[in-house]
């Protein structure tokens, strides 16, 4: 294992310190990371739902609205059709409260057993028998070209939710909301489902307030040298339309005062201090015309009391967003703090839309979503609202898993609580864990999170029954295939392990897995990637031989039937050497700080708290102590005793530490108590019987050379 540390450049690091209030170690992680423009900053420091982006900047989340109030009018019946994984399974439960909450009559299902991913053709004929008029697919949908079609010629709408790339040719669905789809105006694409349901949602709240569909202008006036400047923004839901400026002097001409005419022609006209903006617009238009200016200054000031009595220059000088948004002027300000106004006059925009973010954080983070942009705030709210979550279904599986009332992190979540919810899909039950999420009997709450226990526990020994056959299988298939991809094929792989079976082999080989086992007469195919691995060229390049395939780039699935079998590893072989990876495969730790032994210290916490959450994309902080000294070894595991728990004294602080599956390391000498030693590691806090302290994981260790 190498240790990389990027060289920095000490001015860089001051200067994002001084203008983002950072101290110095933060803002030398930052900029290592690569962390250092101010739309990405953003994300890392704020987390206010005024940040995240407009739903209805999707081009058609106005039809999807209408269409769904529209069935509320006509008291339709509507099937939510989701995944059987954590994403889907939250996602469906998002939409089904969602709907239930408008006065929907809504069903949901999800795939069950050995039952195919995505929509149906039984599924589609069932609910068109039963006289059902609309379907919602989240987490599936965009490549049921099919099955839609045959949903639109029995008389069913078809709404899809989904965040899997989009197909050469769409489905003939009423409206798709799919940040991947090509020319989607969207500007984050990268999100998981249950982000894209928590969109709908929001814009469904929205609907349902007087603002809806309004026509508003926010409009402010000040004067320059140069002359009189007038901006004005158009907003429709919230969201930018147009926007125009003009400065007015002895130079301009009328048709100047036409276009400004023109642009707030049957909008409703906001301004901040009514009286000062109206004396500058009768400057132009003539002290006789009757100008109609709503003042946001009060509203505005109801909600952030510290702006009370503040004019706008100085309630300007207040704002963070110049930080971020690099030119912003008056206006952008101005239509910040209205739609912060607009959140807290409607708390369901807002406060009250907060707590369904823990299923967006739970789905974000079991889909390996980059925690980069927008997701950034989705899951640090949704890590807020677990902590405290009103579900009593996933309190009572928290309190199963020893998380109730723990400060959780986004390990303890990806580690515990997402395995537990994924097993039931695994293993063809994932209607357990839709229920578990909905049911208002607190008993069968109980008995659902105990069988989902028991499920999880059950796909544990599965997974390492499955080990001890793949592994040689594996090992053949790394040399055969020159060492660029794993394949493994089994019919004693179970179906819902295939893809943890081909994550566990990406770790083992550092390249590409493919693991499939077979179902009746087709293969179930999981893909993991890594190294830069081009996954969807990949699967197109078998796309005559597959029944269906899609997902993201570090993790795809497929069908085959058994008769493509030999040609497909046939093409592989072929194919392979058109995919070169990036890297050695070497493992590489990045770190992100050097401590001096004086910095070694119980504070370091408060900077790994800061830059929270962790996960794809934004991995948890490695930090390097060097000459600390092994005070105190042990040997733990549950299984046999695998993993070395550690003290170590930096001098001001004794750590505990744990060195997980280091046993043959310990064995091998390389390290024994009393050594000096530099250590790379992780900081986190470990909670025990209600109290918490702070651990050290140590990622390697080297005998100093102090």
């Amino acid at each position: 294992m190498s240790w990389l540390k990027k060289d920095l450049v000490a001015e860089e690091v001051r200067e994002l310190a001084l203008r983002y209030d950072l101290n110095l170690m933060e803002a030398s992680i930052l900029v290592r990371r690569g962390v250092t423009q101010p739309e990405d900053l953003l994300y890392f420091l704020e987390d206010d739902l005024r940040f995240v982006p407009n739903p209805f900047l999707f081009q058609h989340m106005e039809d999807v609205v209408d269409r769904l109030t529209g069935a509320l009018d006509d008291e339709e019946a509507v099937l939510v059709f989701g995944d059987r994984d954590a994403d889907g399974i939250t996602s469906t439960v998002l939409l089904v409260e969602a709907f239930t909450a408008l006065g929907l009559k809504v069903g949901w299902k999800v795939p069950q057993g050995d039952e195919a991913y995505g929509l149906t053709v039984a599924a589609v004929e069932e609910f068109a028998q039963a006289g059902g008029g609309l379907i919602v697919t989240v987490d599936c949908g965009i490549s049921n070209l099919a099955e839609i079609t045959l949903a639109g010629e029995l008389g069913v709408d078809v709404l899809v939710f989904d965040h899997h790339v989009a197909p050469e040719v769409l489905p003939p669905a009423l409206a798709i909301i799919n940040p991947k789809v090509p020319g989607e105006p969207y500007p984050f694409a990268t999100m998981a489902a249950c982000a894209v349901a928590s969109k709908v949602i929001w814009a469904l709240r929205f609907s349902q307030t007087p603002l809806y569909n309004q026509r508003m202008c926010v409009l402010h006036c000040h004067q320059e040298e140069e002359g009189l400047v007038v901006e004005a923004i158009r907003l429709v839901n919230l969201a930018e339309r147009r926007r125009l400026r003009l400065l007015f002097n002895d130079k301009s001409g009328t048709q100047d005062l036409q276009a400004l005419v023109d642009f707030l022609q049957d909008q409703e006209i906001f301004v901040f201090d009514e009286r000062a903006q109206t004396k500058m617009l009768r400057l132009l238009f003539g002290p006789g015309v009757e100008i109609g200016l709503f003042d946001l200054a009060p509203e505005i000031r109801k909600s952030f009391p510290s702006l009370a009595g503040l004019d706008f220059r100085a309630v300007k000088g207040k704002s963070r967003l110049p930080r971020y948004l690099v030119g912003a002027g008056d206006l952008d300000i101005l239509v910040s703090l209205f739609t912060s106004s607009v959140f807290k006059a409607y708390p369901s925009l807002g406060a009250d839309f907060v707590p369904l973010l823990d299923l967006v954080a739970l789905g974000t983070l079991a889909d390996l979503m980059p925690l980069a942009g927008e997701n950034r705030i989705l899951v640090k709210l949704g890590m807020q609202a677990l902590h405290s979550t009103r579900r009593e279904g996933l309190r009572v599986l928290l309190l199963k898993l020893k998380l109730l009332g723990k400060p959780l992190t986004t390990t303890d979540v990806s580690w515990q609580l997402i395995p537990t919810i994924n097993a039931a899909g695994r293993l063809g039950h994932p209607e357990k864990a839709v229920e578990l999420l909905l049911t208002t009997d607190p008993e069968r709450r109980r008995v659902l999170a105990e069988e989902l226990d028991q499920l999880n526990q059950q796909r544990k020994q599965m997974t390492l029954d499955a080990w001890d056959l793949v592994l040689p299988l594996a090992r053949a298939s790394h040399v055969e295939l020159a060492e660029a991809m794993v394949l493994v094929i089994s019919e004693q792989i179970p179906r819902g392990i295939t893809g943890l079976v081909a994550s566990r082999l990406v770790s083992t080989f550092a390249v590409p897995s493919l693991v499939l086992t077979r179902q009746g007469e087709k293969y179930i195919g999981s893909l993991r990637a890594n190294r830069g691995f081009e996954t969807r060229r990949f699967l197109d390049s078998f796309a005559d031989l597959f029944t269906d395939y899609g997902g993201h780039d570090q993790a795809a699935g497929f069908n085959l039937p058994e008769t493509a079998i030999q040609e497909f590893q046939t093409r592989l072989k072929t194919l392979l050497p058109r995919f070169p990876l990036q890297g050695d495969g070497e493992l590489k730790l990045e770190i992100d700080a050097e401590l001096p032994l004086a910095f070694f210290t119980p504070e370091l916490i408060q900077t790994v708290d800061k830059l929270e959450p962790y996960g794809e994309g934004h991995r948890p902080l490695v930090f390097v102590a060097r000459g600390v000294t092994i005070v105190a070894l042990d040997l733990v595991g549950k299984l046999g005793a695998q993993h070395v728990k550690l003290t170590l004294d930096a001098g001001t602080t004794k750590w505990p530490a744990i060195y997980f599956h280091a046993l043959e390391r310990l064995e091998a000498g390389e390290f024994h108590q009393g050594d000096r030693v530099d250590a790379a590691f992780h900081v986190a806090r470990n909670t025990f019987q209600g109290h918490d302290k702070l651990q050290l994981t140590i990622l390697d260790l080297r005998r100093s050379a102090q």
